[in-house]
């Protein structure tokens, strides 16, 4: 039998030889690094890029030669953004005015006269105003026994009593919206006895990226503070 030759570098080591196999599962997991790197940033320019670009898409609502094509002889990337920022802050203060609710009433009356523009407008308006009106808005996370016992869900409660329902049910029942992933906008909601809910620590934010990145990105425990 033959000796192993000591100049070989696995033998001078002490390592085993890589073999085909070790080699390919190096190479993955250099790659799967490498992807853990540069997947979140271009998904985050593909994201701002495309919200700049819709942002700049608002220009066209000036007259043309108010554009900036027309001033500047060129496009200006990201300009829509103040300009859209400026309709809104100025559509802000004409709704919070008597006259401007008015308006306001009468369009959204004739939005609701259309039977396919009244179903989209009413969800989109009822989900916008739920996540972002104070008094409205995700009030705690909460894990609830869903779909079947044994199995949890992640749910936010969006009211602490409904009145009708829990009086005829005989207990009171809290109103918790369940979001599948990773779509945050879209769900439904149940009704569930308050004695049956486990109060969560973890912020509404926490609870939110949870759910779009499908459990990848899980909150710490105990929550972090800030500062500390």
């Amino acid at each position: 039998m033959s000796e192993p030759d000591a100049t070989r570098p696995e033998v001078a080591s002490g390592r085993s030889p890589a073999t085909p196999a070790r080699r390919a599962w190096t190479l993955r997991r250099y790659l799967v690094a490498g992807i853990l790197v540069w997947l979140p940033v271009l998904a985050t320019i593909w994201v701002v890029g495309f919200i700049v670009d819709v942002m700049d898409r608002t220009l066209l609502l000036l007259p043309a030669h108010l554009r900036p094509q027309a001033i500047f002889g060129f496009s200006i990337p990201g300009l829509g953004i103040v300009f859209a920022f400026v309709v809104v802050l100025i559509t802000g203060l004409a709704v919070t005015n008597l006259v401007g609710r008015r308006l306001v009433a009468y369009w959204e009356e004739l939005l609701n006269r259309i039977p396919l523009v009244r179903s989209v407008y009413s969800g989109v308006k009822s989900f916008t105003e739920s996540v972002l009106s104070t008094q409205h808005s995700f009030r705690q996370v909460v894990a609830v026994e869903y779909p079947r016992s044994g199995i949890w869900s992640i749910g936010f409660v969006t009211a602490d009593n409904v009145a009708e329902v829990s009086m005829k049910a005989g207990h009171e029942l809290v109103c918790v919206f369940i979001s599948p992933a990773p779509n945050p906008t879209a769900g439904f909601i149940i009704l569930v006895p308050r004695a049956q809910l486990i109060p969560l620590e973890m912020s509404v934010d926490a609870a939110m990226k949870m759910i779009v990145t499908c459990g990848v990105v899980v909150p710490p425990y105990p929550p972090r503070v800030v500062g500390g």
